[in-house]
């Protein structure tokens, strides 16, 4: 096996695994009966599932440190057009997977009422700025570039608003651009987007962490003295994270800049550990089943997604075939919080055994 195959299995296995906790935590077969560590923190805090979506964002970094060199022999035009293309697809994804079942009550699912920011299209976002700053700009400038975002986006949250759900400048801004009804309403019903376009700008960081991450990795190779170095810097990250945190708390859903800094660090120091079991020693067979997850990301997280929305929609026996499955069969068996696990975790091998097949039949969905 090739050093760069090693390297993608570190990647597939890492991103297999965001991906498979992604599933488990957004299907609970009752939210109020969760285990706390799946769920997200309600406002200030930082859980377990809160690292699920910046990890993500950190796994298309590292996976753009490969990919970014081909781009660098094709010329400014032919970038451009691949990067907006991606942009485009992803970013569509998302929005349709809002809209859909697309149609209710006998007519079309009204538009004026569809999401518009959510994680594929802050994804997508993401990609796309780092993607710009990555090709047109020098390592130290997209450094600098980093830290002022993230300086700058605590700056603007207290200069036009607050640190509150219904104060900050986040929620003003979508309101303004978008409107209320497109907006996320999971918050008690009030409109705020946890993916909001104001805090895009700090999340972009957590794709350009990855990538150096990848990059140094690649330079440096794939030893002890690289895992001690990342180790190290992985320290100094968690430790400012938690200095930032005394003034701009961790924060999900305002995706905080000390949110940003703990995360990047964490996900720092599970890759370092992944590359000393996946590239230093011998991995074993126990990759595979995240290499299914890793191999289709964007098909299998738009699947559960799928699964979990028609499910909820479709009617039985005086409910929906999500709770009846859920109430009925899991929690029945199992109880409130075992139960809602084992719901969560049918849906993440459901979809894991969809992946399975197509590996096995060499179907890769790319986009």
């Amino acid at each position: 096996m090739s050093k760069l195959k090693n390297r993608y299995l570190s990647l597939d296995v890492f991103r297999g695994m965001d991906v498979a906790l992604m599933i488990i935590v957004n299907s609970p077969g009752n939210g109020d009966t969760s285990f706390g560590i799946l769920k997200h923190a309600v406002w200030n805090g930082f859980t377990l599932t809160d690292l699920v979506f910046p990890t993500f964002l950190f796994v298309v970094g590292n996976a753009m440190s490969f990919s970014m060199k081909k781009y660098e022999a094709e010329g400014s035009g032919a970038f451009l057009k691949k990067i907006f293309k991606r942009f485009s697809i992803i970013f569509l994804l998302g929005f349709l997977m809002y809209w859909f079942p697309f149609f209710e009550d006998g007519g079309l699912k009204p538009i004026a009422e569809t999401r518009i920011f959510g994680v594929l299209q802050r994804i997508a976002l993401c990609y796309l700025f780092a993607s710009i700053l990555l090709h047109y700009f020098k390592t130290k400038s997209v450094l600098i570039f980093s830290a002022l975002a993230l300086i700058g986006y605590h700056i603007i949250l207290l200069v036009f608003g607050d640190l509150t759900l219904t104060g900050n400048a986040v929620l003003k801004l979508d309101k303004f651009l978008i409107g209320a009804n497109h907006m996320y309403h999971g918050n008690g019903g009030v409109a705020f987007d946890p993916e909001g376009l104001l805090s895009t700008l700090p999340s972009i960081v957590n794709v350009i962490a990855g990538y150096f991450t990848g990059k140094f990795i690649q330079k440096n190779g794939q030893n002890f003295e690289t895992i001690a170095k990342l180790i190290m810097a992985a320290g100094i990250l968690v430790i400012a994270g938690f200095a930032w945190d005394l003034i701009f708390p961790f924060n999900k859903k305002l995706w905080s800049s000390s949110f940003v800094l703990l995360t990047s660090g964490i996900d720092i120091f599970v890759i370092a550990v992944l590359v000393y079991l996946l590239d230093m020693s011998k991995p074993g067979k126990w990759t595979y089943f995240f290499e299914v997850f890793g191999r289709n990301t964007l098909f299998i997280y738009l699947l559960s997604e799928l699964f979990i929305i028609s499910l909820a929609e479709l009617s039985m026996k005086g409910t929906n075939a999500y709770n009846w499955i859920a109430d009925n069969i899991f929690i029945a068996t199992a109880g409130d919080y075992f139960g809602s696990l084992l719901f969560a975790l049918w849906i993440m091998f459901t979809c894991w055994l969809v992946g399975y097949i197509m590996d096995k039949r060499g179907v890769y969905i790319k986009v």
